[in-house]
């Protein structure tokens, strides 16, 4: 019951609810329906306008923040914004500066430069796009078949921030150039570059001394933070030792490109600079004695191998005046084609010159080491003249050998039937002489190890002679100290006996005998061995003198010299080499070596002299690696060569 009432109650709330919002719909309708025309008009302009005002103040805010914007771009920021606006237009080119020649003493080029053409990118100019950028490697790859990822990685190893120009493709002839260059057009950041390549007399032996340029490594970069990525610089040689002579200078021009990357001009701008060419070396060598001396080598070479029955690869000969210490021809056998190395030289044939078990990259004139034989005595005997062990008219009766207990030590031919003094024992290469000097015997108080050593050393042996190359050797000068330290063992007079005669553990290179022969030659003065004799600038003007440097003199007394010097005369006339040089016309003074290696099985054939005899101008050295004998295979070299000097320097 109490529910029924509850649930009409409620039907009765609700239906007061609904009565009242009819009613009070009812009445507004009403009350507008009696607003006049008027009204309703007042009340739309009242909209209106409040509609207009907010219209109004949006664009006069809008228009104010435009204004700021404008002032912060044009006036505040706008000198940076013109910076930037230029970067997109203008791009920096280097403009490259020739290097410099390489020429002989008479001026003749035989390292100078050649054009060249490369097809390049600029990184900063290629499309950011990803998809963009791999299209036209591909469009690269297509004209060069190079491959897709090799161009990629080539182009962005630096960045694509980069300025520089990176070659995808060397060498590149002059007519596929022209082809090329029209199948590039509108590639973005693609053009073909313009260079120079260096271009070497390669046909005498001059690949060891001139060396090779090569692009710059990172290790180059950290030493010379000036160089562009696409720089060449010298590896090796004279282009290495003299690379800041021979770089020159690089000019700068500002170019304008369009959005494409085409060049559309120059602009004149103070950043602008010329380039300035590289000077110009001026060397002491004569490539028509250069010349004579490979042939002469090789002929001594081709000599040796048929006297042996084996196969003879390798030697040395260097020619030196020996009043300045200039190189006037050094070679080394077998060479190379630097040539190779003037582009990007192909794996084929770098794997081809490194894996060459007669080692063409190496230059034995300075780098090898050997033991020097009997061409070692002249520094013995001026020694021994010098310390007091010997006079000149010392002489003694020379057994066939020398025996010490269980050892002999024999001559390299009997001498037991003459009287011998020191100029005698140089003449005929006497080896109980000088073991007699170094070690003792008989009349004669041996020098010791220590003053032989001593005399090495004052001689430039078992040094670096400073010569204007890099990949010099010092050589081995043993002696009681090495010998304990690298064999265990203390020194034993038959190890004095062996130097000596320049066997042994005794280890020098030929640049080092040919100036301790210059030293006899001159009278006794130690010079540094040169090979640039000056450098010059693109318009001839002498930059920089060589004169000759002295390293050491008055070591040995002038009597002293002259008795050494006789020997040697003697060596020519009637000793060891009479029989190839005692009738040439021009007096010569020499001294032949024999030296034995690989356990004696084999014999390296040395020879040295000098000429005029009277008035010295040259001294010369040879070394026919395991040619036989001295006098035998190394003196026609050195004959050879005189003949071709004196013809041309008379």
């Amino acid at each position: 019951m109490k529910q029924m009432d509850i649930l009409g109650n409620f039907s009765k709330l609700k239906g007061d609810r609904e009565t009242r919002k009819v009613k009070e719909h009812s009445d507004l309708e009403f009350n507008y329906s009696n607003l006049s025309v008027e009204s309703i008009d007042r009340v739309e302009e009242k909209n209106s306008t409040g509609f207009t005002s907010y219209l109004k103040v949006l664009t006069i805010l809008i228009f104010v923040i435009l204004v700021l914007r404008l002032f912060s771009v044009q006036v505040v920021s706008g000198n940076l914004n013109q910076k930037l606006a230029e970067g997109n237009r203008i791009r920096p080119r280097v403009i490259e500066a020739a290097r410099g020649l390489v020429l002989d003493k008479n001026g003749k080029p035989i390292a100078q430069n050649e054009p060249a053409f490369a097809l390049a990118v600029y990184p900063s100019d290629l499309p950011r796009k990803i998809t963009e950028r791999m299209s036209i490697y591909q469009k690269i790859s297509d004209l060069t078949q190079i491959p897709v990822e090799t161009i990629q990685k080539e182009a962005e190893k630096n960045g694509l921030s980069s300025l520089d120009e990176v070659a995808i493709k060397d060498d590149i002839s002059h007519d596929d150039a022209l082809l090329l260059e029209q199948r590039v057009a509108g590639l973005l950041g693609v053009f073909i570059a313009t260079r120079s390549i260096r271009h070497y007399l390669s046909d005498s032996g001059l690949a060891h001394i001139l060396g090779y340029t090569g692009l710059v490594s990172e290790k180059d970069i950290e030493k010379h933070p000036d160089y562009y990525l696409s720089d060449r610089i010298g590896k090796t040689g004279l282009e290495s030792v003299y690379e800041s002579y021979l770089r020159g200078k690089y000019g700068v021009e500002q170019i304008e490109v369009d959005s494409k990357g085409n060049i559309t001009g120059v602009v004149a701008d103070d950043k602008n600079t010329e380039p300035v060419n590289g000077d110009n070396l001026v060397l002491n060598l004569d490539y028509g004695l250069q010349q004579a001396t490979t042939t002469a080598l090789a002929n001594g070479m081709a000599t040796g191998a048929l006297q042996t029955g084996q196969p003879v690869t390798s030697g040395v000969t260097a020619v030196m005046n020996v009043n300045t210490g200039g190189i006037l021809s050094m070679v080394s056998l077998p060479s190379y084609d630097n040539n190779l190395f003037s582009t990007k030289i192909s794996n084929a044939d770098y794997a081809k010159l490194n894996n060459d078990p007669d080692l063409p990259l190496y230059n034995r004139a300075i780098a090898g080491v050997y033991p020097p034989g009997s061409i070692s005595k002249i520094v013995m005997a001026a020694a021994g003249l010098q310390e007091g062990a010997i006079t000149a008219k010392t002489s003694m009766v020379t057994p066939a050998a020398i025996k010490i207990g269980e050892y002999t030590f024999p001559d390299w031919k009997d001498h037991s039937y003459e009287s011998t003094n020191v100029e005698r024992a140089i003449a005929e290469s006497n080896d109980i002489f000088f073991y007699a000097l170094g070690g003792g015997f008989q009349n004669i108080k041996g020098l010791g190890i220590d003053k032989v050593k001593e005399y090495w050393q004052l001689f430039g042996l078992g040094e670096k002679t400073g010569i204007d190359l890099p990949g010099e050797a010092s050589g081995l000068l043993p002696d009681d100290a090495w010998k304990r330290k690298a064999v265990g063992e203390p020194w034993y007079i038959g190890d004095t006996y062996h130097v000596a005669i320049g066997q042994g553990d005794m280890l020098v290179t030929p640049i080092q005998m040919l100036r301790a022969t210059a030293v006899i030659a001159n009278g006794g003065k130690l010079l540094e061995p040169q090979l640039v004799g000056r450098i010059v600038d693109h318009s001839g003007k002498t930059v920089k003198t060589f004169e000759p440097r002295i390293e050491r003199e008055n070591f040995i007394s002038a009597a002293n010299i002259k008795t050494v010097q006789q020997g040697m005369r003697q060596t020519i006339v009637s000793g060891s080499a009479r029989s190839i040089l005692s009738d040439f016309p021009i007096p010569v003074a020499g001294k032949t070596g024999t030296a034995q290696f690989m356990n004696n099985a084999k014999t390296h054939a040395w020879f040295e002299c000098y000429a005029p005899y009277d008035n010295p101008e040259i001294a010369i050295i040879v070394l026919v690696e395991g040619g036989g004998e001295g006098y035998d295979i190394a003196g026609p070299v050195a004959r050879d060569i005189m003949t071709y000097y004196f013809a041309n320097n008379q």
